[in-house]
Parts: structure tokens; C-alpha cells; sequence
């Protein structure tokens, strides 16, 4: 399976696309970018895509 950043991932493929690769909407592309988040999308051995995100755990700070 190849790994790309999301970041080259939209590069290469137009953020249209790529938000039609991974069956979610454009905004949410443009959203995921804007904030910086950790994603890298796969690329399934049946040509497929799909997304991951590396996040810290635990994931929501504590109110300490």
C-alpha cells in the first residue's frame, strides 16, 4: 500500500477529487489542511483510498 500526506495527496489530484477519493466533501478537505491535521491517505491494493489520522493519545486535554 502506498502512504501519501494528505497535503501531496491534494496536491496531485485536486481538492475535488481527492474529497470524491475519499467520499467526503471538499470543505472538509479544505478544513482538514487549514487546521493541520496529522492524515495520510492509503492507497488500497484494489485502487481504492482511504484515510488515517495520526493523533496523540488521549486526544481531548484533561481540565485539570
Amino acid at each position: 500500500m502506498k502512504e501519501t500526506p494528505l497535503e501531496k495527496f491534494v496536491a496531485e489530484k485536486g481538492q475535488s477529487e481527492a474529497a470524491r477519493l475519499l467520499r467526503v466533501t471538499a470543505p472538509a478537505i479544505h478544513k482538514a489542511l487549514t487546521t493541520g491535521r496529522d492524515i495520510s491517505v492509503l492507497e488500497l491494493p484494489d485502487g481504492s483510498f482511504q484515510a488515517r489520522e495520526t493523533r496523540p493519545f488521549p486526544s481531548q486535554k484533561s481540565a485539570a
